[in-house]
Protein backbone atom coordinates (compact mmCIF):
# COMPACT_ATOMS: atom_id res chain seq x y z
CA UNK A 1 0.00 0.00 0.00
CA UNK A 2 1.79 3.59 -0.87
CA UNK A 3 -0.74 6.20 0.31
CA UNK A 4 -3.90 5.80 2.52
CA UNK A 5 -6.25 8.37 4.02
CA UNK A 6 -8.65 7.94 6.66
CA UNK A 7 -11.78 10.12 7.58
CA UNK A 8 -9.84 13.56 6.17
CA UNK A 9 -11.58 16.71 7.27
CA UNK A 10 -10.74 20.14 5.87
CA UNK A 11 -12.74 23.61 6.55
CA UNK A 12 -12.50 26.84 4.64
CA UNK A 13 -14.33 29.45 7.12
CA UNK A 14 -17.97 28.38 7.41
CA UNK A 15 -17.65 25.88 4.42
CA UNK A 16 -17.16 22.71 4.27
CA UNK A 17 -15.21 21.45 1.74
CA UNK A 18 -14.20 17.57 2.90
CA UNK A 19 -15.82 15.49 6.12
CA UNK A 20 -15.02 11.81 5.27
CA UNK A 21 -12.38 11.85 2.74
CA UNK A 22 -11.26 8.16 2.66
CA UNK A 23 -9.01 6.68 -0.07
CA UNK A 24 -5.93 4.38 -0.73
CA UNK A 25 -3.72 3.66 -3.47
CA UNK A 26 -1.56 0.88 -4.04
CA UNK A 27 1.84 0.30 -5.73
CA UNK A 28 1.51 0.20 -10.00
CA UNK A 29 -2.12 1.38 -9.65
CA UNK A 30 -4.42 3.68 -11.79
CA UNK A 31 -6.86 5.16 -9.28
CA UNK A 32 -9.70 7.31 -10.54
CA UNK A 33 -11.04 9.86 -8.50
CA UNK A 34 -14.36 11.06 -9.39
CA UNK A 35 -17.20 13.30 -8.72
CA UNK A 36 -19.46 16.05 -9.00
CA UNK A 37 -17.25 19.98 -8.82
CA UNK A 38 -17.38 20.87 -5.09
CA UNK A 39 -17.18 17.16 -3.93
CA UNK A 40 -13.64 17.66 -2.29
CA UNK A 41 -11.58 15.65 -5.14
CA UNK A 42 -9.24 18.65 -5.39
CA UNK A 43 -9.29 19.31 -2.32
CA UNK A 44 -8.00 16.32 -1.02
CA UNK A 45 -5.31 15.49 -3.79
CA UNK A 46 -4.03 19.21 -2.56
CA UNK A 47 -3.86 18.08 0.85
CA UNK A 48 -1.75 14.99 -0.02
CA UNK A 49 0.14 17.19 -2.91
CA UNK A 50 1.16 19.14 0.95
CA UNK A 51 -0.46 22.55 -0.65
CA UNK A 52 -3.86 22.21 1.80
CA UNK A 53 -3.26 21.15 5.63
CA UNK A 54 -5.96 18.50 6.94
CA UNK A 55 -8.18 19.88 9.88
CA UNK A 56 -8.68 16.17 10.89
CA UNK A 57 -8.38 12.88 9.39
CA UNK A 58 -5.00 10.56 8.78
CA UNK A 59 -2.65 10.54 6.00
CA UNK A 60 -0.72 7.29 5.62
CA UNK A 61 2.63 7.39 3.16
CA UNK A 62 4.21 3.84 2.94
CA UNK A 63 2.83 2.77 6.22
CA UNK A 64 3.94 5.73 8.08
CA UNK A 65 1.80 8.45 9.41
CA UNK A 66 2.65 11.83 7.58
CA UNK A 67 1.47 15.73 7.42
CA UNK A 68 3.09 17.56 4.56
CA UNK A 69 3.35 21.08 4.92
CA UNK A 70 4.41 22.30 1.09
CA UNK A 71 4.47 20.47 -1.72
CA UNK A 72 8.41 20.89 -1.51
CA UNK A 73 7.57 18.44 1.63
CA UNK A 74 5.43 15.94 -0.48
CA UNK A 75 7.67 16.27 -3.68
CA UNK A 76 10.87 15.44 -1.51
CA UNK A 77 9.03 12.15 -0.28
CA UNK A 78 7.76 11.50 -4.04
CA UNK A 79 5.01 12.70 -4.37
CA UNK A 80 3.81 15.25 -7.72
CA UNK A 81 0.56 16.49 -8.81
CA UNK A 82 -0.06 17.43 -12.95
CA UNK A 83 -2.92 20.49 -11.89
CA UNK A 84 -6.00 21.72 -13.77
CA UNK A 85 -4.82 24.87 -13.74
CA UNK A 86 -1.41 25.71 -14.99
CA UNK A 87 0.77 26.39 -12.12
CA UNK A 88 3.66 26.87 -14.39
CA UNK A 89 5.72 30.44 -13.72
CA UNK A 90 4.61 32.20 -17.25
CA UNK A 91 7.66 34.39 -17.98
CA UNK A 92 10.10 31.15 -17.66
CA UNK A 93 10.98 29.26 -20.49
CA UNK A 94 9.69 25.32 -20.58
CA UNK A 95 12.99 23.84 -19.82
CA UNK A 96 12.78 26.68 -16.49
CA UNK A 97 9.57 25.24 -15.55
CA UNK A 98 10.13 21.74 -16.11
CA UNK A 99 13.15 22.04 -13.92
CA UNK A 100 11.96 24.99 -11.78
CA UNK A 101 13.97 24.01 -8.06
CA UNK A 102 15.69 20.91 -9.15
CA UNK A 103 18.48 22.88 -11.93
CA UNK A 104 21.20 21.12 -12.68
CA UNK A 105 23.89 23.09 -11.11
CA UNK A 106 27.75 23.87 -12.70
CA UNK A 107 30.72 23.30 -9.78
CA UNK A 108 30.50 26.73 -8.62
CA UNK A 109 27.15 26.47 -8.07
CA UNK A 110 25.70 28.23 -11.54
CA UNK A 111 22.93 27.01 -12.75
CA UNK A 112 23.60 24.47 -15.95
CA UNK A 113 21.72 26.05 -19.26
CA UNK A 114 23.28 23.89 -21.61
CA UNK A 115 22.28 20.61 -19.56
CA UNK A 116 19.28 21.77 -18.68
CA UNK A 117 17.85 22.71 -21.99
CA UNK A 118 19.38 19.21 -23.49
CA UNK A 119 17.36 16.93 -20.80
CA UNK A 120 14.14 19.21 -21.12
CA UNK A 121 14.46 18.35 -24.67
CA UNK A 122 15.12 14.87 -24.29
CA UNK A 123 12.09 14.48 -21.86
CA UNK A 124 9.80 16.07 -24.47
CA UNK A 125 11.06 14.23 -27.85
CA UNK A 126 10.38 11.02 -25.71
CA UNK A 127 6.76 11.92 -24.82
CA UNK A 128 6.08 13.01 -28.75
CA UNK A 129 5.01 16.48 -27.07
CA UNK A 130 4.80 19.92 -29.93
CA UNK A 131 7.30 21.91 -27.98
CA UNK A 132 10.45 23.41 -27.58
CA UNK A 133 12.61 23.39 -24.57
CA UNK A 134 13.17 27.27 -25.35
CA UNK A 135 9.44 28.40 -26.05
CA UNK A 136 8.36 30.62 -23.43
CA UNK A 137 5.13 29.30 -21.58
CA UNK A 138 3.08 32.39 -21.46
CA UNK A 139 3.04 32.17 -25.12
CA UNK A 140 1.97 28.16 -25.19
CA UNK A 141 -2.11 27.18 -25.75
CA UNK A 142 -3.82 25.48 -22.45
CA UNK A 143 -2.97 22.37 -24.12
CA UNK A 144 0.62 23.11 -24.16
CA UNK A 145 0.90 24.16 -20.86
CA UNK A 146 -0.70 20.89 -19.56
CA UNK A 147 1.94 18.97 -21.28
CA UNK A 148 4.84 21.26 -19.27
CA UNK A 149 2.91 19.97 -15.96
CA UNK A 150 3.09 16.28 -17.05
CA UNK A 151 6.99 16.49 -18.28
CA UNK A 152 7.75 18.32 -14.68
CA UNK A 153 6.20 15.65 -12.66
CA UNK A 154 7.60 13.16 -14.55
CA UNK A 155 10.76 14.89 -14.47
CA UNK A 156 10.49 14.87 -11.05
CA UNK A 157 10.72 10.44 -10.40
CA UNK A 158 7.70 10.46 -8.31
CA UNK A 159 6.55 7.35 -6.65
CA UNK A 160 2.80 8.87 -6.78
CA UNK A 161 1.42 11.32 -9.36
CA UNK A 162 -1.51 13.06 -9.29
CA UNK A 163 -3.00 13.77 -11.99
CA UNK A 164 -6.33 16.46 -11.85
CA UNK A 165 -7.99 16.72 -15.05
CA UNK A 166 -4.85 16.23 -17.71
CA UNK A 167 -6.84 15.91 -20.96
CA UNK A 168 -9.32 18.83 -19.91
CA UNK A 169 -7.73 20.32 -22.72
CA UNK A 170 -6.10 18.25 -25.01
CA UNK A 171 -6.53 17.22 -28.61
CA UNK A 172 -7.79 13.33 -28.85
CA UNK A 173 -4.38 12.46 -29.96
CA UNK A 174 -2.53 14.44 -27.26
CA UNK A 175 -4.74 12.36 -25.02
CA UNK A 176 -4.21 9.16 -26.40
CA UNK A 177 0.01 10.30 -25.51
CA UNK A 178 -1.26 11.00 -21.63
CA UNK A 179 -2.66 7.48 -21.55
CA UNK A 180 0.15 5.95 -22.81
CA UNK A 181 2.39 8.20 -20.21
CA UNK A 182 0.28 6.85 -17.68
CA UNK A 183 0.27 3.20 -18.66
CA UNK A 184 4.13 3.57 -18.86
CA UNK A 185 3.97 4.52 -15.11
CA UNK A 186 2.24 1.57 -14.17
CA UNK A 187 4.58 -0.50 -15.79
CA UNK A 188 7.26 1.35 -13.31
CA UNK A 189 5.18 0.56 -10.12
CA UNK A 190 4.98 4.25 -10.39
CA UNK A 191 1.30 5.07 -8.22
CA UNK A 192 -1.51 7.21 -9.91
CA UNK A 193 -4.06 8.93 -8.37
CA UNK A 194 -6.35 9.96 -12.12
CA UNK A 195 -9.20 12.92 -11.60
CA UNK A 196 -11.39 13.26 -14.68
CA UNK A 197 -14.77 14.29 -15.94
CA UNK A 198 -14.47 12.90 -19.36
CA UNK A 199 -16.57 9.60 -18.49
CA UNK A 200 -15.04 8.02 -22.06
CA UNK A 201 -11.60 7.83 -20.44
CA UNK A 202 -12.77 5.35 -17.80
CA UNK A 203 -12.22 2.10 -19.01
CA UNK A 204 -9.23 3.26 -20.96
CA UNK A 205 -6.90 4.15 -17.75
CA UNK A 206 -8.59 2.97 -14.76
CA UNK A 207 -8.03 -0.33 -12.22
CA UNK A 208 -10.00 1.30 -9.23
CA UNK A 209 -12.23 4.13 -8.83
CA UNK A 210 -13.58 6.19 -5.59
CA UNK A 211 -16.05 8.34 -5.55
CA UNK A 212 -16.79 11.69 -3.33
CA UNK A 213 -20.12 13.33 -3.01
CA UNK A 214 -20.51 16.45 -0.82
CA UNK A 215 -17.11 16.03 0.57
CA UNK A 216 -17.34 11.97 1.96
CA UNK A 217 -16.43 8.94 0.20
CA UNK A 218 -19.30 7.10 -1.00
CA UNK A 219 -17.54 4.42 -3.09
CA UNK A 220 -14.47 2.37 -3.65
CA UNK A 221 -13.86 -0.47 -5.51
CA UNK A 222 -12.95 -2.03 -8.51
CA UNK A 223 -13.86 -0.23 -11.95
CA UNK A 224 -14.51 -3.53 -13.18
CA UNK A 225 -17.78 -4.34 -11.13
CA UNK A 226 -18.95 -0.68 -11.86
CA UNK A 227 -21.16 0.42 -15.03
CA UNK A 228 -20.95 4.50 -16.05
CA UNK A 229 -24.69 4.78 -15.21
CA UNK A 230 -23.48 3.30 -11.87
CA UNK A 231 -20.65 5.88 -11.35
CA UNK A 232 -23.06 9.03 -12.46
CA UNK A 233 -25.61 7.96 -9.55
CA UNK A 234 -22.85 7.66 -7.00
CA UNK A 235 -21.50 11.04 -7.94
CA UNK A 236 -25.15 12.64 -7.98
CA UNK A 237 -26.61 10.13 -5.31
CA UNK A 238 -29.86 9.62 -8.01
CA UNK A 239 -30.54 7.73 -11.72
CA UNK A 240 -29.11 10.01 -14.57
CA UNK A 241 -30.14 8.58 -18.15
CA UNK A 242 -28.26 11.04 -20.19
CA UNK A 243 -26.52 14.77 -19.61
CA UNK A 244 -28.64 16.93 -21.71
CA UNK A 245 -31.28 16.66 -23.99
CA UNK A 246 -32.29 19.85 -26.01
CA UNK A 247 -35.37 20.71 -27.82
CA UNK A 248 -34.43 22.53 -31.14
CA UNK A 249 -36.45 26.39 -31.43
CA UNK A 250 -37.25 28.11 -34.52
CA UNK A 251 -34.12 30.69 -35.14
CA UNK A 252 -35.41 34.33 -35.21
CA UNK A 253 -33.89 37.41 -36.46
CA UNK A 254 -30.13 37.58 -37.62
CA UNK A 255 -27.98 38.95 -34.75
CA UNK A 256 -24.47 38.37 -36.05
CA UNK A 257 -23.06 38.44 -39.81
CA UNK A 258 -19.21 37.82 -40.02
CA UNK A 259 -18.45 38.15 -43.44
CA UNK A 260 -14.50 37.73 -45.17
CA UNK A 261 -12.89 37.95 -41.36
CA UNK A 262 -9.67 37.52 -41.99
CA UNK A 263 -6.20 37.81 -39.09
CA UNK A 264 -3.23 36.56 -40.74
CA UNK A 265 -2.17 34.01 -40.48
CA UNK A 266 -4.19 32.21 -38.22
CA UNK A 267 -8.40 32.91 -39.78
CA UNK A 268 -8.83 33.20 -43.46
CA UNK A 269 -12.02 34.59 -45.29
CA UNK A 270 -14.44 33.17 -42.31
CA UNK A 271 -18.18 34.00 -43.28
CA UNK A 272 -21.31 33.10 -41.21
CA UNK A 273 -24.44 34.29 -39.33
CA UNK A 274 -25.79 33.52 -35.64
CA UNK A 275 -29.69 33.80 -35.19
CA UNK A 276 -31.81 34.30 -32.10
CA UNK A 277 -32.87 31.39 -30.48
CA UNK A 278 -29.48 29.49 -32.14
CA UNK A 279 -26.94 27.60 -30.53
CA UNK A 280 -24.43 27.20 -33.11
CA UNK A 281 -21.39 24.40 -32.24
CA UNK A 282 -17.91 25.28 -33.68
CA UNK A 283 -15.92 21.79 -34.07
CA UNK A 284 -12.45 21.47 -35.35
CA UNK A 285 -9.11 20.21 -33.78
CA UNK A 286 -6.99 22.01 -31.55
CA UNK A 287 -4.85 24.80 -33.88
CA UNK A 288 -7.80 25.13 -36.00
CA UNK A 289 -8.55 28.74 -34.94
CA UNK A 290 -11.57 28.28 -33.02
CA UNK A 291 -10.44 30.55 -29.94
CA UNK A 292 -9.09 32.39 -31.81
CA UNK A 293 -12.13 33.23 -33.40
CA UNK A 294 -13.84 33.78 -30.21
CA UNK A 295 -11.36 36.79 -29.74
CA UNK A 296 -11.18 39.03 -32.69
CA UNK A 297 -14.76 38.49 -32.27
CA UNK A 298 -14.40 40.05 -29.10
CA UNK A 299 -11.91 42.64 -29.92
CA UNK A 300 -9.31 40.66 -27.89
CA UNK A 301 -7.31 40.01 -31.39
CA UNK A 302 -7.27 42.45 -34.44
CA UNK A 303 -9.35 41.55 -37.46
CA UNK A 304 -7.20 42.57 -41.04
CA UNK A 305 -10.43 42.30 -43.46
CA UNK A 306 -13.95 41.63 -42.94
CA UNK A 307 -17.15 42.91 -41.69
CA UNK A 308 -18.88 42.45 -38.58
CA UNK A 309 -22.68 43.28 -38.58
CA UNK A 310 -25.01 43.41 -35.22
CA UNK A 311 -28.59 43.07 -35.70
CA UNK A 312 -28.40 44.65 -39.10
CA UNK A 313 -25.93 47.45 -38.40
CA UNK A 314 -22.45 47.11 -38.74
CA UNK A 315 -19.32 47.84 -35.99
CA UNK A 316 -15.90 48.10 -35.83
CA UNK A 317 -14.63 45.90 -32.93
CA UNK A 318 -11.10 46.76 -31.82
CA UNK A 319 -11.44 46.25 -28.28
CA UNK A 320 -13.60 44.36 -25.75
CA UNK A 321 -15.65 47.65 -24.74
CA UNK A 322 -16.66 47.92 -28.83
CA UNK A 323 -17.67 43.91 -28.24
CA UNK A 324 -19.76 44.85 -24.67
CA UNK A 325 -21.41 48.03 -26.29
CA UNK A 326 -22.81 45.81 -28.87
CA UNK A 327 -23.50 43.53 -26.92
CA UNK A 328 -21.32 40.29 -27.01
CA UNK A 329 -20.29 38.91 -24.29
CA UNK A 330 -16.79 36.17 -24.29
CA UNK A 331 -16.71 32.89 -21.61
CA UNK A 332 -13.17 31.93 -22.26
CA UNK A 333 -11.64 28.63 -22.30
CA UNK A 334 -9.54 29.45 -19.19
CA UNK A 335 -11.69 30.83 -16.64
CA UNK A 336 -9.34 31.44 -13.87
CA UNK A 337 -6.91 33.68 -16.02
CA UNK A 338 -8.98 35.31 -18.46
CA UNK A 339 -13.28 34.62 -17.05
CA UNK A 340 -12.55 35.67 -13.57
CA UNK A 341 -10.87 37.88 -10.86
CA UNK A 342 -10.43 35.01 -8.80
CA UNK A 343 -8.66 36.76 -5.50
CA UNK A 344 -11.99 39.05 -5.14
CA UNK A 345 -15.12 38.04 -4.09
CA UNK A 346 -17.44 36.78 -6.75
CA UNK A 347 -20.29 39.86 -5.58
CA UNK A 348 -17.90 42.14 -7.47
CA UNK A 349 -17.14 38.93 -10.18
CA UNK A 350 -21.10 39.35 -11.00
CA UNK A 351 -20.81 42.64 -11.96
CA UNK A 352 -17.15 43.83 -13.03
CA UNK A 353 -18.60 43.76 -16.55
CA UNK A 354 -21.48 46.50 -16.00
CA UNK A 355 -20.44 48.87 -13.17
CA UNK A 356 -23.07 51.08 -14.56
CA UNK A 357 -25.80 49.30 -13.50
CA UNK A 358 -24.60 49.60 -9.59
CA UNK A 359 -23.01 52.60 -9.42
CA UNK A 360 -23.88 56.18 -9.89
CA UNK A 361 -22.06 59.53 -10.26
CA UNK A 362 -18.81 57.29 -10.36
CA UNK A 363 -19.72 55.96 -6.97
CA UNK A 364 -20.21 52.02 -6.07
CA UNK A 365 -23.56 51.43 -4.34
CA UNK A 366 -22.57 48.19 -2.42
CA UNK A 367 -26.11 47.37 -1.27
CA UNK A 368 -27.02 46.77 -5.26
CA UNK A 369 -23.52 44.80 -5.61
CA UNK A 370 -24.84 42.16 -2.68
CA UNK A 371 -28.68 42.28 -4.39
CA UNK A 372 -27.21 41.45 -7.31
CA UNK A 373 -24.83 38.83 -6.09
CA UNK A 374 -27.72 36.98 -3.71
CA UNK A 375 -30.07 36.95 -6.72
CA UNK A 376 -27.89 35.13 -9.18
CA UNK A 377 -25.79 32.94 -6.42
CA UNK A 378 -30.01 31.68 -5.84
CA UNK A 379 -31.12 31.60 -9.48
CA UNK A 380 -27.93 29.84 -10.64
CA UNK A 381 -27.86 27.15 -7.37
CA UNK A 382 -24.28 28.37 -7.04
CA UNK A 383 -22.68 26.99 -4.21
CA UNK A 384 -21.01 29.35 -1.97
CA UNK A 385 -20.83 30.55 1.28
CA UNK A 386 -21.96 34.07 0.48
CA UNK A 387 -21.19 36.90 -1.80
CA UNK A 388 -18.14 38.12 0.18
CA UNK A 389 -16.17 34.67 -0.82
CA UNK A 390 -13.50 34.71 -3.25
CA UNK A 391 -14.28 33.10 -7.11
CA UNK A 392 -10.87 31.29 -6.75
CA UNK A 393 -12.59 29.26 -3.64
CA UNK A 394 -15.00 28.23 -5.97
CA UNK A 395 -15.44 24.56 -7.63
CA UNK A 396 -14.57 24.76 -11.71
CA UNK A 397 -18.64 24.27 -12.07
CA UNK A 398 -19.47 26.84 -9.82
CA UNK A 399 -16.68 29.14 -11.15
CA UNK A 400 -17.89 28.41 -14.59
CA UNK A 401 -21.36 30.07 -13.85
CA UNK A 402 -20.14 33.07 -12.25
CA UNK A 403 -17.90 33.58 -15.54
CA UNK A 404 -21.63 32.86 -16.96
CA UNK A 405 -23.92 35.22 -14.80
CA UNK A 406 -21.34 38.28 -15.00
CA UNK A 407 -22.99 38.67 -18.67
CA UNK A 408 -25.88 37.75 -17.70
CA UNK A 409 -26.09 40.96 -15.67
CA UNK A 410 -24.68 43.25 -18.40
CA UNK A 411 -27.54 42.15 -20.92
CA UNK A 412 -25.73 40.72 -23.38
CA UNK A 413 -27.56 39.31 -26.52
CA UNK A 414 -24.36 37.47 -28.30
CA UNK A 415 -22.41 34.78 -26.32
CA UNK A 416 -19.36 33.32 -27.16
CA UNK A 417 -18.77 29.96 -25.21
CA UNK A 418 -15.72 28.70 -26.24
CA UNK A 419 -14.67 25.20 -24.23
CA UNK A 420 -17.49 26.15 -20.94
CA UNK A 421 -17.66 22.86 -20.13
CA UNK A 422 -14.21 22.04 -19.92
CA UNK A 423 -12.87 20.47 -16.59
CA UNK A 424 -16.35 20.30 -15.06
CA UNK A 425 -18.68 17.47 -14.24
CA UNK A 426 -21.83 15.80 -15.70
CA UNK A 427 -23.94 17.35 -13.49
CA UNK A 428 -22.72 21.04 -13.86
CA UNK A 429 -22.41 20.53 -17.59
CA UNK A 430 -26.16 20.03 -17.97
CA UNK A 431 -26.45 22.81 -15.50
CA UNK A 432 -24.57 25.14 -18.32
CA UNK A 433 -26.34 23.57 -21.04
CA UNK A 434 -29.73 24.86 -19.55
CA UNK A 435 -28.26 28.16 -18.99
CA UNK A 436 -27.46 28.21 -22.64
CA UNK A 437 -30.95 26.50 -23.74
CA UNK A 438 -32.70 29.62 -21.42
CA UNK A 439 -30.93 32.27 -22.97
CA UNK A 440 -31.38 30.82 -26.11
CA UNK A 441 -34.98 30.68 -25.54
CA UNK A 442 -34.55 34.66 -24.29
CA UNK A 443 -33.91 35.51 -27.79
CA UNK A 444 -29.99 35.23 -27.51
CA UNK A 445 -27.69 33.98 -30.15
CA UNK A 446 -25.07 31.48 -28.98
CA UNK A 447 -21.52 30.07 -30.61
CA UNK A 448 -20.20 27.41 -28.76
CA UNK A 449 -16.89 26.12 -29.30
CA UNK A 450 -16.39 22.35 -28.23
CA UNK A 451 -14.04 19.66 -28.37
CA UNK A 452 -16.11 17.44 -27.24
CA UNK A 453 -18.36 16.74 -30.49
CA UNK A 454 -21.25 14.25 -28.45
CA UNK A 455 -21.62 18.01 -26.39
CA UNK A 456 -21.92 19.61 -30.07
CA UNK A 457 -24.72 16.94 -31.04
CA UNK A 458 -26.44 17.33 -28.34
CA UNK A 459 -26.89 20.75 -27.91
CA UNK A 460 -26.40 22.82 -31.30
CA UNK A 461 -28.74 23.50 -33.58
CA UNK A 462 -25.89 23.95 -36.50
CA UNK A 463 -22.49 22.89 -36.57
CA UNK A 464 -19.52 24.69 -37.88
CA UNK A 465 -16.50 23.04 -38.52
CA UNK A 466 -12.84 24.94 -38.78
CA UNK A 467 -9.66 23.50 -40.37
CA UNK A 468 -6.51 25.64 -40.34
CA UNK A 469 -8.43 28.66 -39.91
CA UNK A 470 -10.92 28.53 -42.26
CA UNK A 471 -14.44 27.27 -41.94
CA UNK A 472 -14.33 23.86 -44.07
CA UNK A 473 -18.02 22.44 -43.61
CA UNK A 474 -21.16 22.89 -42.01
CA UNK A 475 -23.87 20.24 -40.60
CA UNK A 476 -27.73 20.98 -39.99
CA UNK A 477 -29.98 18.53 -38.53
CA UNK A 478 -28.41 14.75 -37.95
CA UNK A 479 -24.83 14.32 -38.69
CA UNK A 480 -22.15 12.09 -37.21
CA UNK A 481 -18.90 12.39 -35.17
CA UNK A 482 -16.89 10.60 -38.08
CA UNK A 483 -18.69 13.37 -40.92
CA UNK A 484 -17.28 16.22 -38.22
CA UNK A 485 -14.02 14.58 -37.69
CA UNK A 486 -13.24 13.86 -41.41
CA UNK A 487 -14.41 17.56 -41.97
CA UNK A 488 -11.81 18.63 -39.29
CA UNK A 489 -9.01 16.85 -40.19
CA UNK A 490 -9.03 15.77 -43.85
CA UNK A 491 -10.99 18.03 -46.43
CA UNK A 492 -13.21 20.75 -46.86
CA UNK A 493 -16.87 20.66 -47.97
CA UNK A 494 -19.56 22.40 -49.09
CA UNK A 495 -22.80 23.63 -46.48
CA UNK A 496 -24.65 20.15 -45.39
CA UNK A 497 -27.72 20.37 -45.83
CA UNK A 498 -30.37 18.56 -43.39
CA UNK A 499 -30.86 16.44 -45.94
CA UNK A 500 -27.27 15.70 -47.55
CA UNK A 501 -26.25 15.17 -43.32
CA UNK A 502 -29.35 12.46 -43.14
Amino acid sequence: MLLQLKSVQKHFGGVVALRAGNLDVSTGEVHLLMGENGAGKSTLMKIVAGMLERDSGEMLWQGRSVKFRSPAEAASQGIAMVHQESMLAPHLSVAENIFLGREPRLPLGWVNRRAMMQRAQSIIEEHHFPLQAAWRVDKLSPAGKQMVEICRAIQQGSSLLIFDEPTSSLSDAETQEVFRIVSTLRARNVGVIYITHRLEELRMIGDRVTVLRDGETVHSGPLADLSINDIIRHMVGREFTSIYTRAALPPGEELLRVQHLTRQPLLKDISFSLRAGEIVGLAGLIGAGRTELCRALFGLDAIHHGVVTVSGRDVRIRSPRDAVRAGLALIPEDRQRAGLATALPISYNFTMASLNHVSRFGFLNHAAERSIAADYTARLRIRASSGKQLAGRLSGGNQQKVAIAKWLVGRARIFLFDEPTRGIDVGAKAEVFEMMDELARGGAAILMVSSEMSELLEVADRILVMRQGRLSGEFIGHCTQEQIMRCAAFESSPATTEEQAG
